[in-house]
C-alpha cells in the first residue's frame, strides 16, 4: 500500500451517515473512499428508524436494498405510563412524505447500507483506523493504520467524519464541547420476547415510563424475527442503585414497572446486556476547512425519539448537496447551507426531548383529549419531520410546546374542587 494516497472524498466510518453520503456522492460521479475501523456486521444501538429517514435512503438509491432485507415494518409509536396508553400512527401526520419505516437490527441494517454503497462504487476499507488528521494544508490529510499495522496517508479534496460515537475529528481536532443535556445512561439487550400478538402492536416502538420516576423510561423495539431490543434510560445515579450484570439490573428496574413486566413476562433473556453512559455530545463547529461532521460525530441528544439515524442521513444529504455545488465551481457557505439547516431540525428535537424529561410533553401525549390537527403536527415531529417549517411546532417548537403543556398540565386538586363547586 502506497504511503501517500489520493482520493476525492474521504469518509471516516461506514455507518448510516457515511454509507448514505457515499451513495449520494457516487451518484454525482465522485470518487469515494471510506475508512471503517470495525468489521461489519457489528452491533450498534439506535434500532427504531423514523419515516423521514426513508426519503434519504431513497435519495441515495438504497431503498430496494432496505426493503428486500425483510426488516420489521413500523408505522408509529406507542406510549405507556401507569394505566395510561396512547399511540401515534405516523401515517396520520401533518407533513407530506413517508409515513412508515422499519425497526432494524443495526448490525444487519448498517451492513445493508454499506454493501449498497460499495455496490454503487465506493471503496470501503474495513479494519482501518484513523490515527491523525491534518487540515492545515490546502487539502485534508489523514494518517491511517491498516489491519496489518502498516501506516499510510490519504490526501482528499474533502473529508467527512461519519464515525458516530467514535467522534474521530472532534477528538483529533479538539472540537468537542460539553453537551448542555444532563448526563444519562442506558442498559439494554436483545431478547426472545415471546410477546402475545394482542399485547403490543409490533409495528410500533413501545415507550414505557417508570410509574414513579417520569425521567426513567424504557424502549421495547420488536424485530421481525420474534426478538426485540429492550432497554432503559435513566441518570447514572439511578442506574447505580441496582447491582449485578446489565441484564439483572435492567430486569430489576422493569420489575418496578407492572405494565412492561406484564408484556415481557414470557421473555427469554438469552443475550448479555450492554451499557452506555454520558452519550450526549456536542462540538464547537460542524465544519471547518476541508471537512464536515455528519450525524452523531457532531451532536447526539438522546435516544427517546429515535432521532439519531434520521439526523445522520439528513446530514449526509445536506453535505452531499454542498459538495455538488462546490464541484460546479460555486461558493459554498458551510455554516448557512449545512450547519444551520441541520441544527434547525436538531433544535426542534431538542425542545421535545427537554419537554419529555421535564414531564410537560408526557402530559401532552397522555392527555385524554387531543385536537386532531395538533395531534397530526406532533405525529410529524415523532416521525422525524423536524425540518418542515410549515409545521408550527417546527417553526416555534419551544413557544408552542410551552402553551400546549400549560393546557395539558394536570390540574391541582384545589383547582379541580373549585371547578366542581362551580
Amino acid at each position: 500500500m502506497n504511503n501517500m494516497q489520493q482520493t476525492d472524498i474521504l469518509i471516516i466510518g461506514a455507518g448510516p451517515s457515511g454509507a448514505v453520503a457515499a451513495g449520494l456522492l457516487r451518484k454525482q460521479g465522485r470518487q469515494v473512499l471510506i475508512l471503517e475501523q470495525q468489521y461489519f456486521p457489528r452491533f450498534s444501538i439506535g434500532e427504531s428508524l423514523l419515516p423521514q429517514s426513508m426519503a434519504y435512503l431513497e435519495e441515495a438509491g438504497f431503498l430496494q436494498d432496505v426493503v428486500e432485507a425483510g426488516f420489521q415494518y413500523k408505522n408509529g409509536a406507542a406510549f405507556a405510563k401507569g394505566d395510561a396508553r396512547t399511540a401515534f400512527d405516523f401515517r396520520e401526520k401533518f407533513s407530506p412524505g413517508w409515513g412508515t419505516t422499519y425497526q432494524v437490527q443495526r448490525a444487519d441494517f448498517d451492513k445493508v447500507l454499506a454493501d449498497a454503497a460499495a455496490k454503487a462504487g465506493a471503496e470501503i476499507r474495513y479494519g482501518h483506523a484513523v490515527l491523525a488528521v491534518d487540515v492545515s494544508g490546502a487539502k485534508p490529510c489523514v494518517t491511517a493504520r491498516d489491519p496489518e499495522g502498516r501506516e499510510y496517508q490519504v490526501q482528499a479534496n474533502f473529508l467527512l467524519d461519519a464515525s458516530g460515537f467514535g467522534r474521530v475529528l472532534p477528538r483529533l481536532l479538539d472540537l468537542e464541547t460539553p453537551s448542555d443535556f444532563p448526563v444519562r445512561g442506558a442498559l439494554f439487550t436483545h431478547i426472545e420476547d415471546r410477546i402475545a400478538p394482542q399485547e403490543i402492536d409490533r409495528n410500533k416502538i413501545l415507550i414505557s415510563v417508570h410509574p414513579q420516576q417520569q425521567d426513567v423510561w424504557f424502549w421495547t423495539i420488536p424485530f421481525s424475527n420474534g426478538r426485540c431490543s429492550q432497554g432503559v434510560v435513566a441518570t447514572p445515579e439511578y442506574l447505580a442503585r441496582y447491582q449485578g450484570t446489565e441484564v439483572e439490573r435492567l430486569r430489576a428496574i422493569i420489575g418496578e414497572t407492572p405494565s412492561l413486566l406484564q408484556v415481557l413476562r414470557h421473555a427469554q433473556w438469552d443475550t448479555p446486556g450492554r451499557s452506555i453512559s454520558g452519550y450526549a455530545a456536542n462540538v464547537k463547529s460542524l465544519w471547518g476547512q476541508g471537512f464536515a461532521l455528519l450525524g452523531n460525530a457532531g451532536e447526539f441528544l438522546d435516544p427517546v425519539f429515535s432521532s439519531g439515524v434520521t439526523i445522520a442521513v439528513k446530514s449526509a444529504s445536506l453535505a452531499a448537496q454542498c459538495l455538488a455545488q462546490a464541484a460546479d465551481g460555486q461558493t459554498v457557505d458551510w455554516q448557512k447551507q449545512y450547519a444551520e439547516p441541520l441544527q434547525a431540525g436538531v433544535n426542534t428535537f431538542r425542545s421535545f426531548v427537554q419537554g419529555w424529561y421535564e414531564g410537560g410533553f408526557q402530559d401532552i401525549i397522555f392527555h385524554e383529549q387531543h385536537n386532531p390537527e395538533i395531534r397530526r403536527m406532533i405525529a410529524s415531529i415523532l416521525a422525524g419531520y423536524a425540518w418542515d417549517a410549515n409545521n408550527p411546532y417546527v417553526a416555534e417548537p419551544q413557544r408552542r410546546l410551552r402553551v400546549l403543556q400549560e393546557l395539558c398540565a394536570p390540574k391541582p386538586l384545589a383547582a379541580l374542587a373549585e371547578a366542581e363547586a362551580v
